[in-house]
């Protein structure tokens, strides 16, 4: 039985452990704290920190595949322990890339994949060499995740709540619409790729408040979407599930955001509205496996849901009753036990015919159901 590594514990390992279970498999999970979302689906869960060297190579060694769940682990052992024999999907060297957001915009350049305008600095006081680049997005190098570690700096008087740190600083694009293409790749050299996906943003929080699918756009934008996520994974050269998240300018020119190694928030949907989940995908990739049908059932919207303002502590949630007697209406808990303002707490996938329904019933769900303490 393969002895299956995950290198984190949170919602998106629990989900990709549900379609393990479909599987002669035998999981492990690594993450710190007693309970993380994850814990309870897995054969076996270890406490430690992804982040420390010894802790993840003494990981890698009890499992003959390794994958995560989220970029910030410990680099080093994961390279020791692709020497050494272990399948490590994706492999190190590409999560080294995209791991490090000045690294990953210069492999753009490097690849010539399109990509907003940017430059790299190291401290605060650097932005004064940039005035003519403003407005600009300020990113943290590494550990931003959910819209954490981005300022946008529109002039001199934003540079008070600038990072002092290592940083990209990207000339601010006017954005029409932000999508998302997911390709994925086995060992074989096998690829597939969904498509794209339209996101909108919580602006309170800069992570997404919903998602289309498919995207509203062309079929000439479609199509370029896609080819320009296989040209990303491909320059990568590793194997995985990544998710490619782009801009479509005012122009209609589409540019790479950035790539995330693994499953995304931006697929939570395929779970009921494509053939293929991102994470029955993941699970393929795994095992080295012919790749899913990544083809759309039907439209759908998948609405994050995440904790309500001024609320901290043990979660609740309020209205969950009233929408779980909707049809069409997929409701996902992630099983943490605390929520504070803006911590993403599950999603609810809505599905039907067209679009107008689907925003119709979002608009609905969004005012019955509240993540509250």
């Amino acid at each position: 039985m393969q002895k299956i590594g995950i290198l984190g514990g949170g919602q998106l390992g629990r989900m990709l452990l549900q379609n393990a279970a479909n599987y002669h498999v035998t999981t492990y999970v690594l993450e710190s704290g007693k309970n993380p979302p994850a814990s309870s689906l897995c054969h076996y869960f270890i406490e430690g920190d992804i982040k420390d060297y010894e802790t993840v190579y003494a990981f890698g060694k009890l499992v003959d595949t390794l994958t995560i769940e989220i970029e910030n682990v410990n680099l080093e052992a994961l390279f020791k322990l692709e020497e050494e024999g272990l399948k490590i999907f994706p492999r190190p060297r590409a999560l080294k890339i995209i791991k490090d957001k000045g690294l990953q915009k210069e492999f753009y350049k490097q690849h010539h994949i399109p990509t907003s305008e940017f430059y790299l600095i190291e401290h605060k006081y650097e932005l004064n060499s940039y005035l003519n680049f403003l407005p600009l997005a300020q990113k943290l190098r590494n550990g931003g995740y959910d819209g954490k570690g981005v300022e946008i700096l529109r002039d001199q008087t934003d540079f008070t709540k600038a990072f002092d740190a290592p940083c990209v600083v990207e000339k601010l694009v006017a954005i029409q619409k932000e999508i998302s293409v997911i390709v994925a790749k086995n060992k074989s050299g096998d690829t597939a790729v969904y498509p794209p996906v339209e996101m909108v943003f919580d602006p309170r929080y800069n992570l997404v408040d919903y998602l289309l699918s498919p995207a509203q756009i062309s079929e000439e934008q479609t199509a370029l979407s896609k080819q320009i996520a296989l040209d990303v994974m491909n320059a990568l050269d590793s194997p995985g599930i990544f998710a490619v998240e782009m801009f479509i300018d005012v122009e209609g020119n589409i540019l790479v955001n950035e790539t995330a190694p693994r499953a995304h928030n931006s697929g939570h949907q395929s779970i009921e509205g494509n053939y293929c989940s991102q994470y029955e995908m993941q699970m393929r990739i795994l095992q080295n496996l012919p790749l899913g049908d990544t083809s759309v059932i039907q439209p759908s919207l998948m609405l994050n849901l995440i904790g309500e303002p001024n609320h901290s502590g043990a979660v609740k949630y309020k209205g969950l009753n009233q929408v779980l007697k909707m049809s069409g209406v997929y409701v996902h808990l992630y099983g943490k036990h605390e929520t504070k303002p803006g911590r993403k707490m599950g999603h609810v996938t809505i599905t039907g015919k067209d679009t107008n329904e689907l925003l119709e019933k979002s608009q609905l769900i969004k005012q019955q159901l509240k993540v509250v303490s």
